[in-house]
């Protein structure tokens, strides 16, 4: 693949080898100012969508993103490839497993860094699952809008240029981050924190990993992958391995009914959303204490930040739960216990390995 430097037009240098060896000609292009080689990955949502007749949808290609913000040649030379163009509410399992692809693909090809354009009603999900599937010695950083680029205060530019700026840095190799409103979070704590505020990426009882001025970066906490798990991208072969894993919430008057229909449904596992520090309604534990004999019954919590803990008794009580054999989805909410048990499931993982996708980094 031919890397065009998208500041002039030229053909840009090769760079730096990833195993330090320099380039055949037997210079570094790095020691003339060379910058690092960013690939974006495009993957459709927002910050490529433009309006229509029956609504905004994706349209633009990672090229069009790319050429409408100029900024990012600031920070490296940048490729493109495409791998889908869907909004974010309605990603599948081949969309992911193909960024997964494509990421490693653009590492292998000695790409610095690498950049995923997502819409972001899912791309805390995207971006969990991306750290599950992969483990790069290069960083992978996952990025998106609130606002079109045809509307007022759009921040698609800045948010895309402040994610090429990271994947330029090989600070963040370890793990994977979303760049967001000029802070830098962790794939495995971020979350959606607004329907349309510029600021919803947000990480709820961590904080961000990295802020940004237009100067200057500072780093908040060591970055790292959020995972206790060797990579499983090579352990799934294809979206059809990804089983159905519902997400049975608990509440005020919740009773059995739904893990009953989710079993005769012949699901793969079921992720239940406890209150508090994981407990549940009386009838949904009892219907638990069932269920964890025919499919693996991972609880997390409602509350945005803070982990599941058995401290209480009773039917429902996180106790009970411990000893029917559940596993605890730790400081993980629901919509990242269900990436993370639907894809140990499709890796093929026991109980104990899947237990260990819970536990926190190493």
């Amino acid at each position: 693949m031919t890397e065009t430097d998208r500041r002039d037009g030229r053909e840009a240098p090769t760079g730096r080898r990833r195993d330090g060896q320099r380039d055949a000609n037997g210079t570094d292009p790095r020691a003339d100012g060379g910058r690092p080689r960013v690939a974006v990955v495009a993957c459709g949502g927002t910050i490529a969508s433009e309006p229509g007749d029956d609504g905004a949808a994706p349209e633009k290609t990672g090229d069009d993103l790319v050429a409408a913000v100029p900024a990012v040649a600031d920070h490296a030379r940048v490729t493109t490839r495409e791998v889908c163009s869907q909004p974010g509410f309605d990603v599948r399992w081949r969309d992911v497993l193909a960024t997964a692809t494509a990421a490693r693909d653009a590492v292998a090809e000695e790409a610095d860094g690498v950049v995923v354009t997502h819409g972001t009603d899912t791309l805390a999900d995207t971006a969990f699952a991306l750290d599950i599937l992969t483990d790069l010695d290069a960083p992978v950083v996952v990025t998106g809008a609130q606002r079109r680029l045809d509307e007022p205060s759009s921040d698609a530019p800045a948010n895309l240029a402040l994610a090429v700026r990271a994947a330029a840095d090989d600070r963040f190799a370890p793990g994977v981050h979303v760049a967001f409103d000029d802070e830098l979070h962790a794939a495995r704590d971020v979350v959606k924190g607004h329907s349309n505020a510029l600021s919803t990426m947000t990480a709820p009882g961590a904080g961000p990993v990295a802020t940004f001025t237009r100067a200057a970066s500072r780093l908040v906490r060591s970055p790292e992958r959020g995972v206790a798990v060797d990579p499983l991208a090579d352990a799934i072969e294809g979206p059809a391995d990804v089983p159905e894993v519902p997400v049975v919430h608990s509440g005020t008057g919740v009773g059995a009914g739904a893990i009953e229909r989710a079993l005769d449904a012949g699901v793969g596992g079921v992720v239940v959303e406890g209150t508090g520090l994981g407990n549940v309604t009386g009838a949904l534990g009892d219907a638990i204490a069932d269920a964890v004999d025919a499919v693996p019954v991972v609880v997390a919590g409602r509350p945005p930040a803070g982990p599941t803990e058995p401290v209480y008794g009773t039917p429902g009580g996180a106790v009970t739960l411990a000893e029917h054999g559940v596993t605890f989805a730790g400081d993980l909410p629901a919509a990242k216990a269900r990436v993370a048990l639907a894809l140990g499931l499709a890796a093929g993982l026991d109980a104990e390995e899947i237990e260990a996708l819970f536990a926190p980094p190493a």
